[in-house]
């Protein structure tokens, strides 16, 4: 591999940041369905497409770490810091929105 240049590492940062910011508001809408009783397909289809934004956000951050591992001089920028961050904080928070929409969906069930 290759060297990764500052510009590639920043348009790698903000590509995560995007996938990620992407990916939690997938999971706002599908909360937002849920607690208004949406098709549980339509839910989990939201569900399953932000699980792919954060998937292919991580793919990224592995492309660059390897970089890093592979150049000991390879240097990170603040940027992609904040984009490991904001990654790493809505992967929470997609385990986070699974559990609580499979909560909403037991207690619905038991008040109906």
């Amino acid at each position: 591999m290759s060297k990764i240049s500052s510009e590639e590492l920043n348009e790698s940062a903000m590509q995560i940041i995007i996938l990620a910011g992407d990916g939690r508001n997938l999971l706002t809408e599908a909360v937002k369905s849920s607690m208004e009783d949406a098709p549980k397909e339509g839910v989990d289809e939201k569900l399953k497409q932000a699980k792919e934004k954060i998937v292919e956000a991580h793919r990224i951050q592995t492309r660059v770490i390897q970089y890093t591992v592979e150049d000991e001089e390879q240097q990170t920028t603040l940027l992609f810091t904040h984009a490991q961050d904001t990654l790493m904080t809505i992967y929470s928070e997609l385990k986070m929105t699974g559990y609580i929409i499979d909560m909403y969906r037991k207690f619905s069930d038991k008040i109906h």
